[in-house]
Protein backbone atom coordinates (compact mmCIF):
# COMPACT_ATOMS: atom_id res chain seq x y z
CA UNK A 1 0.00 0.00 0.00
CA UNK A 2 1.26 3.49 -0.86
CA UNK A 3 0.58 5.81 2.06
CA UNK A 4 1.10 9.02 0.12
CA UNK A 5 -1.86 8.10 -2.12
CA UNK A 6 -4.00 7.15 0.87
CA UNK A 7 -3.05 10.47 2.46
CA UNK A 8 -3.89 12.35 -0.75
CA UNK A 9 -7.34 10.78 -1.04
CA UNK A 10 -8.03 11.42 2.66
CA UNK A 11 -6.90 15.03 2.35
CA UNK A 12 -9.25 15.57 -0.60
CA UNK A 13 -12.27 14.57 1.47
CA UNK A 14 -11.09 16.65 4.45
CA UNK A 15 -10.83 19.71 2.19
CA UNK A 16 -14.36 19.03 0.93
CA UNK A 17 -15.58 19.08 4.53
CA UNK A 18 -13.59 22.20 5.49
CA UNK A 19 -14.80 24.13 2.45
CA UNK A 20 -18.48 23.45 3.09
CA UNK A 21 -20.17 24.90 6.18
CA UNK A 22 -23.42 22.94 5.48
CA UNK A 23 -21.41 19.71 5.60
CA UNK A 24 -19.89 20.66 8.97
CA UNK A 25 -23.27 21.79 10.29
CA UNK A 26 -24.86 18.51 9.22
CA UNK A 27 -22.15 16.52 11.01
CA UNK A 28 -22.67 18.46 14.24
CA UNK A 29 -26.46 18.92 14.12
CA UNK A 30 -27.77 15.34 14.33
CA UNK A 31 -25.55 14.08 17.17
CA UNK A 32 -26.40 17.20 19.18
CA UNK A 33 -30.12 16.65 18.56
CA UNK A 34 -29.66 13.05 19.73
CA UNK A 35 -28.15 14.31 22.99
CA UNK A 36 -31.10 16.63 23.64
CA UNK A 37 -33.72 14.02 22.73
CA UNK A 38 -32.26 11.04 24.58
CA UNK A 39 -31.05 13.21 27.44
CA UNK A 40 -34.62 14.12 28.34
CA UNK A 41 -35.81 10.54 27.77
CA UNK A 42 -32.99 9.33 30.02
CA UNK A 43 -34.00 11.75 32.76
CA UNK A 44 -37.58 10.50 32.55
CA UNK A 45 -36.53 6.86 32.93
CA UNK A 46 -34.18 7.73 35.77
CA UNK A 47 -37.07 9.28 37.69
CA UNK A 48 -39.74 6.74 36.76
CA UNK A 49 -38.10 3.39 36.13
CA UNK A 50 -36.71 0.98 38.71
CA UNK A 51 -34.56 -0.66 36.04
CA UNK A 52 -32.41 2.44 35.55
CA UNK A 53 -32.82 3.73 39.08
CA UNK A 54 -29.63 5.36 40.41
CA UNK A 55 -27.94 4.75 37.06
CA UNK A 56 -27.69 8.17 35.46
CA UNK A 57 -27.01 8.30 31.77
CA UNK A 58 -27.38 4.65 30.73
CA UNK A 59 -29.79 5.46 27.91
CA UNK A 60 -27.97 8.63 26.86
CA UNK A 61 -24.60 6.83 26.84
CA UNK A 62 -26.15 4.13 24.66
CA UNK A 63 -27.52 6.82 22.33
CA UNK A 64 -24.09 8.45 21.99
CA UNK A 65 -22.36 5.13 21.29
CA UNK A 66 -25.03 4.16 18.77
CA UNK A 67 -24.65 7.54 17.07
CA UNK A 68 -20.91 6.88 16.85
CA UNK A 69 -21.67 3.64 14.99
CA UNK A 70 -24.25 5.39 12.81
CA UNK A 71 -21.87 8.25 11.95
CA UNK A 72 -19.02 5.85 11.16
CA UNK A 73 -21.06 3.93 8.61
CA UNK A 74 -22.83 6.94 7.12
CA UNK A 75 -19.56 8.90 6.83
CA UNK A 76 -18.04 6.07 4.81
CA UNK A 77 -21.15 5.84 2.63
CA UNK A 78 -21.37 9.61 2.16
CA UNK A 79 -17.80 9.92 0.90
CA UNK A 80 -18.43 7.13 -1.58
CA UNK A 81 -21.69 8.74 -2.71
CA UNK A 82 -20.00 12.13 -3.05
CA UNK A 83 -17.60 10.57 -5.54
CA UNK A 84 -20.65 9.45 -7.54
CA UNK A 85 -22.51 12.76 -7.23
CA UNK A 86 -19.43 14.78 -8.24
CA UNK A 87 -18.92 12.49 -11.28
CA UNK A 88 -15.44 11.67 -10.02
CA UNK A 89 -16.24 8.00 -9.53
CA UNK A 90 -14.89 6.75 -12.88
CA UNK A 91 -11.72 8.86 -12.53
CA UNK A 92 -11.13 7.34 -9.09
CA UNK A 93 -11.16 3.78 -10.36
CA UNK A 94 -9.12 4.33 -13.53
CA UNK A 95 -6.42 6.23 -11.61
CA UNK A 96 -3.27 4.29 -10.59
CA UNK A 97 -4.68 3.69 -7.12
CA UNK A 98 -5.23 0.28 -5.58
CA UNK A 99 -8.65 -0.69 -4.31
CA UNK A 100 -7.14 -1.32 -0.89
CA UNK A 101 -5.83 2.26 -0.85
CA UNK A 102 -9.30 3.64 -1.59
CA UNK A 103 -10.77 1.57 1.26
CA UNK A 104 -7.99 2.68 3.62
CA UNK A 105 -8.41 6.36 2.70
CA UNK A 106 -12.18 6.29 3.20
CA UNK A 107 -11.77 4.40 6.48
CA UNK A 108 -9.25 6.91 7.81
CA UNK A 109 -11.28 9.94 6.73
CA UNK A 110 -14.53 8.52 8.12
CA UNK A 111 -13.18 8.77 11.68
CA UNK A 112 -12.47 12.48 11.07
CA UNK A 113 -16.06 13.09 9.95
CA UNK A 114 -17.41 11.00 12.81
CA UNK A 115 -15.47 12.87 15.50
CA UNK A 116 -16.65 16.25 14.16
CA UNK A 117 -20.18 15.22 15.10
CA UNK A 118 -19.40 13.14 18.18
CA UNK A 119 -17.18 15.51 20.17
CA UNK A 120 -19.75 18.39 20.46
CA UNK A 121 -22.46 15.87 21.44
CA UNK A 122 -20.26 14.33 24.15
CA UNK A 123 -19.32 17.77 25.49
CA UNK A 124 -22.95 18.92 25.51
CA UNK A 125 -24.07 15.89 27.52
CA UNK A 126 -21.73 16.69 30.43
CA UNK A 127 -23.08 20.14 31.48
CA UNK A 128 -26.68 19.56 30.35
CA UNK A 129 -27.33 16.15 31.90
CA UNK A 130 -24.24 15.34 33.96
CA UNK A 131 -23.55 12.37 31.68
CA UNK A 132 -20.08 11.49 30.47
CA UNK A 133 -19.25 8.47 28.35
CA UNK A 134 -15.79 8.64 29.92
CA UNK A 135 -17.30 7.00 33.01
CA UNK A 136 -16.90 3.77 31.06
CA UNK A 137 -13.16 4.14 31.61
CA UNK A 138 -10.53 2.32 29.55
CA UNK A 139 -13.08 -0.19 28.15
CA UNK A 140 -14.62 2.75 26.25
CA UNK A 141 -11.62 2.72 23.88
CA UNK A 142 -12.20 -0.89 22.89
CA UNK A 143 -15.98 -0.46 22.65
CA UNK A 144 -15.47 2.48 20.27
CA UNK A 145 -12.93 0.50 18.23
CA UNK A 146 -15.41 -2.37 17.91
CA UNK A 147 -18.21 0.02 16.92
CA UNK A 148 -16.00 1.75 14.36
CA UNK A 149 -14.83 -1.47 12.73
CA UNK A 150 -18.41 -2.72 12.48
CA UNK A 151 -19.58 0.65 11.16
CA UNK A 152 -16.97 0.57 8.39
CA UNK A 153 -18.02 -3.01 7.63
CA UNK A 154 -21.61 -1.86 7.10
CA UNK A 155 -20.30 0.97 4.94
CA UNK A 156 -18.36 -1.53 2.82
CA UNK A 157 -21.45 -3.68 2.34
CA UNK A 158 -23.59 -0.71 1.33
CA UNK A 159 -20.96 0.55 -1.15
CA UNK A 160 -20.73 -2.99 -2.51
CA UNK A 161 -24.48 -2.74 -3.13
CA UNK A 162 -23.91 0.56 -4.94
CA UNK A 163 -21.32 -1.10 -7.18
CA UNK A 164 -23.64 -4.02 -7.85
CA UNK A 165 -26.97 -2.21 -8.28
CA UNK A 166 -25.97 1.41 -8.96
CA UNK A 167 -27.11 4.71 -7.36
CA UNK A 168 -30.65 3.36 -6.92
CA UNK A 169 -29.23 1.37 -4.01
CA UNK A 170 -28.25 4.52 -2.10
CA UNK A 171 -31.46 4.57 -0.04
CA UNK A 172 -30.13 1.47 1.70
CA UNK A 173 -27.20 3.61 2.86
CA UNK A 174 -29.59 5.59 5.05
CA UNK A 175 -31.62 2.63 6.28
CA UNK A 176 -29.01 -0.10 6.83
CA UNK A 177 -28.33 0.67 10.50
CA UNK A 178 -31.99 0.97 11.40
CA UNK A 179 -32.50 -2.64 10.31
CA UNK A 180 -29.98 -3.77 12.93
CA UNK A 181 -31.08 -1.51 15.79
CA UNK A 182 -33.80 -3.84 17.19
CA UNK A 183 -31.37 -6.78 17.23
CA UNK A 184 -28.54 -4.72 18.69
CA UNK A 185 -30.22 -4.40 22.12
CA UNK A 186 -29.04 -0.82 22.31
CA UNK A 187 -31.55 0.45 24.88
CA UNK A 188 -32.68 -2.79 26.50
CA UNK A 189 -31.12 -6.09 27.66
CA UNK A 190 -31.03 -9.08 25.32
CA UNK A 191 -33.47 -10.98 27.56
CA UNK A 192 -36.24 -8.78 26.11
CA UNK A 193 -35.92 -10.56 22.75
CA UNK A 194 -37.54 -13.95 22.02
CA UNK A 195 -35.10 -16.83 22.51
CA UNK A 196 -34.81 -17.67 18.80
CA UNK A 197 -34.01 -14.06 17.94
CA UNK A 198 -31.45 -13.92 20.78
CA UNK A 199 -29.37 -16.50 18.91
CA UNK A 200 -29.23 -14.22 15.85
CA UNK A 201 -28.60 -11.13 17.98
CA UNK A 202 -25.60 -12.72 19.70
CA UNK A 203 -23.91 -13.09 16.32
CA UNK A 204 -23.73 -9.28 16.13
CA UNK A 205 -21.04 -7.28 17.97
CA UNK A 206 -23.67 -4.70 18.99
CA UNK A 207 -25.23 -6.98 21.62
CA UNK A 208 -21.88 -7.59 23.31
CA UNK A 209 -20.96 -3.90 23.15
CA UNK A 210 -24.16 -2.54 24.67
CA UNK A 211 -24.59 -5.38 27.18
CA UNK A 212 -21.08 -4.61 28.44
CA UNK A 213 -21.82 -0.89 28.50
CA UNK A 214 -24.81 -1.53 30.79
CA UNK A 215 -22.77 -3.97 32.87
CA UNK A 216 -20.11 -1.32 33.51
CA UNK A 217 -22.55 1.48 34.32
CA UNK A 218 -25.06 -0.56 36.37
CA UNK A 219 -22.93 -3.25 38.02
CA UNK A 220 -19.65 -1.31 38.11
CA UNK A 221 -17.78 -4.37 36.78
CA UNK A 222 -15.90 -5.10 33.56
CA UNK A 223 -16.20 -8.32 31.58
CA UNK A 224 -13.06 -8.34 29.43
CA UNK A 225 -14.18 -11.45 27.56
CA UNK A 226 -17.34 -9.70 26.33
CA UNK A 227 -15.25 -6.78 25.09
CA UNK A 228 -12.85 -9.19 23.36
CA UNK A 229 -15.77 -10.97 21.70
CA UNK A 230 -17.21 -7.70 20.42
CA UNK A 231 -13.90 -6.69 18.82
CA UNK A 232 -13.31 -10.16 17.36
CA UNK A 233 -16.81 -10.38 15.85
CA UNK A 234 -16.44 -6.87 14.39
CA UNK A 235 -13.14 -7.85 12.75
CA UNK A 236 -14.74 -10.98 11.27
CA UNK A 237 -17.57 -8.88 9.83
CA UNK A 238 -15.04 -6.35 8.51
CA UNK A 239 -13.09 -9.05 6.64
CA UNK A 240 -16.37 -10.34 5.24
CA UNK A 241 -17.30 -6.78 4.19
CA UNK A 242 -13.97 -6.34 2.36
CA UNK A 243 -14.51 -9.64 0.51
CA UNK A 244 -18.04 -8.59 -0.51
CA UNK A 245 -16.75 -5.19 -1.68
CA UNK A 246 -13.98 -6.74 -3.79
CA UNK A 247 -16.43 -9.23 -5.29
CA UNK A 248 -18.89 -6.45 -6.18
CA UNK A 249 -16.13 -4.32 -7.68
CA UNK A 250 -14.74 -7.08 -9.88
CA UNK A 251 -18.28 -8.14 -10.83
CA UNK A 252 -19.15 -4.60 -11.94
CA UNK A 253 -15.83 -4.29 -13.76
CA UNK A 254 -16.38 -7.58 -15.59
CA UNK A 255 -19.91 -6.62 -16.65
CA UNK A 256 -18.77 -3.17 -17.77
CA UNK A 257 -21.23 -1.41 -15.47
CA UNK A 258 -18.55 0.25 -13.34
CA UNK A 259 -18.15 3.21 -15.68
CA UNK A 260 -21.91 3.86 -15.71
CA UNK A 261 -22.20 4.27 -11.94
CA UNK A 262 -20.76 7.77 -11.98
CA UNK A 263 -22.93 8.90 -14.88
Amino acid sequence: MRWHKIYGLSLRHIYLIKSSFPRILDLIYWPSIQVFLWGFISEFFTLNSTYYNNTVGVILTAAILYDFLFRSSISYNMMFLEEIWSRNFTNLFIAPIKLSEIIAALTMTAIFRTLIGLVPAVLLAIPLFGVSIFKLGIPLIFLLISLYIFGICLGLMVTAGLLRFGPSFENIAWASLFFLAPLGCIYYPIEILPETIQIIAKSLPLVHIFEEMRNILINQTVNNFEIFKSVLISIIYFVFGVIIFYAAYHGAKKKGTLINIGE
